[in-house]
């Protein structure tokens, strides 16, 4: 898809959105103020969406869209990366499969992996506890 047939899309999208607020308002139904907080948000991710689809390749896209699937906020967290990295400039091109690779391993690093600890209480039956009963 080219940005012209995106921005049709996104148009129409807005357009429904419009006319579903204003249905709802009609009738009096849900919360004053939810719908339009709702269309802010949707808007946003759209954004968010359009700027991605300018600064990755087809390829980078697709790997990004199938590691969402599996661990969300890592996505999330590339995704934020990226968008900075492109504001402050530091993007000259299109971002290549191999480069979401290096910085998926970059988040990797730098997260922290969780631990879990299993501390059990003694028993009635340790063997540390038998030498109290020798008489």
């Amino acid at each position: 898809m080219d940005d012209a047939e995106l921005e049709k899309i996104r148009k129409a999208r807005l357009e429904q959105l419009k006319a579903q607020g204003g249905a709802g308002k009609a009738s009096g139904g849900g919360i004053p103020g939810g719908g339009e907080q709702a269309q802010r948000q949707q808007q946003e991710a759209e954004a968010r969406q359009a700027m991605l689809n300018q600064i990755l390749q087809p390829e980078a896209a697709d790997r990004l869209g199938r590691i969402r699937l599996v661990k969300e906020q890592r996505a999330t967290e590339v995704e934020n990366r990226l968008l900075m990295l492109a504001q402050s400039g530091q993007l000259r091109q299109k971002v290549t499969e191999e480069q979401l690779k290096e910085l998926l391993n970059a988040v990797a690093e730098t997260k922290e992996e969780e631990k879990i600890v299993v501390s059990r209480r003694k028993g009635w039956a340790d063997d540390d506890d038998d030498d109290l009963f020798d008489l």
